[in-house]
């Protein structure tokens, strides 16, 4: 029980990640198999529909969104600064700020991670690890939706007895493009808006808000 209260917010979200995949699952076989009658095409297994193009790209065009949205955040919020709100650094703290503040080689502690204290090589792809790991995987996503976009597209251009194109012609499709930005611009308005309106609105509690009793001018503060 104490490893799942101390778990409890990864433990929450991967449960909810898991039901939501598997519901995604459910409702998008029902619609592809729909679409398939609709055209006169044969019905497939719940297990088959997993296999297809059309569900990795689904899923693959809104990881690449989110994991875009965190690494732009997070490099954002190195240099970038919002007055009065908690997702801001305090307005005098903009930049990587020094090895001090950071807790870095000489200045680290006992329980500093060892990769802090070693320095060279180590410590300079350790205190970027965070960033790398996140494009990593938001370049990884946005590849596989190309690649199970064009694959789709394709699909369908043969369906209609169109010409196929390559993944490089694909990549430079409306289709593709669409499907990217109808993703990338609600992640963008769904940050900005936490940003400003983390200024002015609390929740009691959270640390993604300011204290409740904080000016709306305190920035870097959270609850």
């Amino acid at each position: 029980m104490r490893f799942v209260r101390d778990n409890s917010l990864s433990i929450f979200f991967l449960a909810i990640f898991l039901a939501s995949l598997a519901g995604q699952a459910i409702a998008g076989h029902g619609a592809f198999n729909h679409d398939q009658l609709l055209h006169h095409g044969d019905a497939i297994s719940l297990g088959r529909y997993l296999t297809t193009s059309e569900f990795a790209a689904d899923v693959a065009e809104n990881w690449q969104s989110e994991y875009l949205q965190f690494t732009l955040y997070i490099v954002g919020t190195v240099w970038l600064l919002q007055r009065g709100s908690p997702e801001s650094k305090p307005l005098d703290q903009a930049g990587r700020e020094s090895d001090e503040d950071q807790k870095v080689g000489a200045h680290a502690d006992a329980r500093s991670p060892r990769w802090a204290r070693t320095g060279g090589l180590r410590t300079a792809l350790y205190e970027n690890s965070l960033l790398i790991v996140m494009t990593t995987i938001w370049l990884g996503s946005w590849l596989a939706q190309s690649i199970a976009g064009a694959s789709g597209y394709n699909a369908d251009q043969l369906d209609h007895q169109a010409a196929t194109v390559s993944w490089l012609d694909y990549l430079g499709s409306s289709d593709f493009w669409s499907r990217t930005l109808q993703n990338w611009q609600s992640e963008f308005l769904a940050v900005g808006s936490m940003a400003i309106l983390s200024v002015y609105l609390r929740q009691r509690g959270s640390p993604e808000s300011k204290p409740v009793g904080a000016p709306h001018d305190a920035t870097g503060v959270e609850g």
